[in-house]
């Protein structure tokens, strides 16, 4: 795509759909971010019955410090790659708790310099949270009506 196409493009798609969201369940930014975080190889299904529970547990950076690595592990067991993802959540929560003052940023850099968090984590979060024209290379956490269009079959 050529540079002068991109904002009318973006503008397109916002019109289409102006609140864009993601099947994914959760009540906060970071709780998405988590969500999306623990939804890689994974089904959003698979996802928000680990995050039903985990969620009125432990819902912020400091709270799943709190758990514990073996804590959080217990809550996304069912998710596929639990180990890993357990580590690197656990890790970004540490990171949002000492440089971020427990909150999510809310630029490309800082979010993919939180480990497990790559170009697609960061672009749902920046795009579902905080309206940012941004497109995930996946497009399996928009509905269909959202990914009309886009090779959504």
């Amino acid at each position: 795509m050529k540079k002068d196409q991109i904002e009318p493009f973006f503008a397109t798609l916002k019109a289409a759909n102006p609140q864009p969201n993601t099947e994914l369940e959760y009540t906060s930014v970071f709780e998405l971010l988590a969500a999306v975080l623990l939804s890689a190889q994974a089904t959003d299904v698979g996802v928000n019955k680990a995050t039903r529970k985990l969620f009125p547990v432990a819902n912020t950076p400091q709270a799943i410090l709190d758990l514990g690595l073996n804590g959080l592990e217990n809550y996304v067991k069912t998710i596929g790659l639990f180990r890993s993802k357990a580590k690197h959540l656990m890790e970004t929560c540490r990171i949002l708790v000492e440089q971020h003052s427990a909150q999510v940023p809310r630029t490309r850099e800082a979010l993919e310099a939180l480990p497990g968090v790559g170009r697609k984590t960061a672009n749902v979060v920046l795009n579902v949270a905080f309206g940012q024209p941004t497109m995930a290379v996946r497009y399996t956490h928009l509905s269909r009506e959202q990914s009309h269009g886009f090779g959504a079959g």
